[in-house]
């Protein structure tokens, strides 16, 4: 997915709510790194949210919810996401790892408590 195509479905507000096989909320969790974006140790004032920050989130939580497990796992192919819809972003690649690697911890523990385990029982 675009962060072009994202930022439609978040524009339309009387669309659905989008998720990856209902494994994830893109406008929470847009909404929550709108908010936070400014106090992680990455974030530079020069750099705004949606054109530096917003790409490598997406990048993140997206990741986290199609290929889930371990992010050490995940990390090339995440770092290549965002190489491919950064756009214009000013983040350096470090910054980036670390904007990714902060929405794939934010959206695991969502993902954990909307998807049952085999063998665990959901209350």
């Amino acid at each position: 997915m675009t962060a072009i195509a994202m930022d439609s479905w978040l524009d339309q507000e009387d669309d659905p709510v989008v998720t990856v096989e209902g494994r994830i909320d893109f406008r929470a969790q847009d909404a929550h790194w709108q908010g936070e974006y400014q106090s992680q140790p990455y974030f530079r004032n020069e750099c705004s949210y949606d054109e530096d920050y917003a790409p490598a989130f997406c990048v993140g939580y997206i990741g986290h919810a199609q290929y889930g497990g371990s992010f050490d796992d995940a990390e090339k192919s995440l770092f290549a996401n965002w190489v491919r819809i950064k756009g214009d972003s000013r983040l350096t690649a470090d910054e980036a790892l670390q904007a990714i690697r902060a929405a794939w911890d934010h959206a695991a523990p969502s993902a954990a408590q909307s998807t049952p385990r085999p063998g665990f029982a959901t209350a």
